[in-house]
């Protein structure tokens, strides 16, 4: 076996056995999942995707590894901002702690379903259209300017939302307390609760978010838009999507508390959007950005918005107590 093989081999045995394991013990159906539950569970999908990055580093080489690293937290920081949604349709919605675990995970595992597709369709378009590139470049700048700028009362109203007014439209809905069902039949005619509501939107909403994720992820690994995607490419792509959605429950529960202690992550992130959309025009005129220096950008400026919005929320108490 080459070596590419037993990489795309290794990964689905440990995707595989981390489901078995993530299904049959950390996702007991009626459980509520507390803050230390939550890191754990955070550290074994961080540590888990860490473990596999090593392994590329010796399977594969320091480029690939580093790729496959930063894809990774690419998608894990723009997951982020699929948190702060998430929690929004959960608590709109009024979804009991004891549910919301089990919901989070049919909904994350539709959504991986979901950008395998896209992937897939995004990797047949460049390969036919690699100017397509440059089309998702300008997406991104806008993407990330538009971001920057969005003000706390532009907030994500669930009930309010296109997506829910179609849901509404085209499925039979009830009201009744769901108590963990998903269906409910009344006189020979199914009925989708509110947990189901709930399963849909989050899978819809992500497909949203992954119009700039996989954009993102996709120039990272392809350094040069006329070369072609090689089979290490396609598993870094593939494999850094899947490890940051499974980790997307156990982040969801461990930041829940802690939803406005990051206000200026969004410009962080914002930051990141621009540079990789600049990344992909500048390549027009055969300007190559290393993988190296791109991992470099992302993680300062990921850092510099953690810590800012960690030290503008301390000083912002320290004036309220003042007062």
């Amino acid at each position: 076996m080459t070596p590419t093989q037993i990489s795309y081999l290794t990964f689905g045995i440990v995707l595989l056995l981390a489901l078995i394991f993530d299904l049959g013990l950390l996702s007991k159906k009626h459980t509520t999942i507390s803050i230390k539950r939550a890191l754990f569970q955070t550290i074994f999908w961080v540590g888990l995707s860490v473990l596999f990055c090593v392994f590329l580093f010796f399977e594969e080489g320091s480029k690939i590894a580093t790729k496959f690293f930063t894809a990774y937290l690419i998608e894990w920081s723009l997951s982020i901002d699929n948190i702060f949604v998430f929690i929004l349709i959960f608590t709109s919605f009024k979804i009991q702690e004891s549910e919301t675990g089990r919901a989070l995970l049919i909904g994350i595992l539709l959504a991986i379903i979901f950008r395998m597709a896209f992937i897939a369709a995004g990797i047949g378009l460049i390969e036919r259209f690699h100017w397509i590139l440059y089309i998702f470049g300008v997406f991104l700048i806008y993407t990330g300017i538009k971001l920057f700028y969005k003000k706390e009362e532009e907030a994500f109203n669930p009930r309010e939302s296109k997506l829910y007014r179609i849901i509404r439209k085209y499925f039979r809905l009830t009201t009744i307390e769901p108590n963990g069902r998903y269906i409910i039949n009344r006189n020979g005619k199914i009925y989708f609760t509110t947990l189901s509501i709930v399963v849909f939107m989050l899978a819809a909403i992500d497909i949203v978010f992954a119009l700039d994720s996989i954009p993102t992820v996709v120039s990272i690994v392809r350094e040069q838009a006329d070369i072609p995607f090689s089979p290490d490419d396609i598993l870094v792509i593939y494999s850094s999507n899947i490890f940051a959605l499974l980790g997307l429950r156990s982040l969801f529960f461990l930041l829940k508390g802690a939803v406005n202690r990051f206000n200026f992550l969004q410009q962080g992130i914002a930051a990141v959007l621009c540079f990789i959309g600049v990344k992909m025009l500048i390549e027009i005129f055969n300007i190559h950005i290393s993988i190296y220096l791109s991992l470099s950008v992302i993680v300062l400026c990921l850092l510099a918005s953690i810590i800012y919005s960690i030290f503008h929320d301390r000083r912002k108490k320290r004036t309220t107590e003042a007062l």
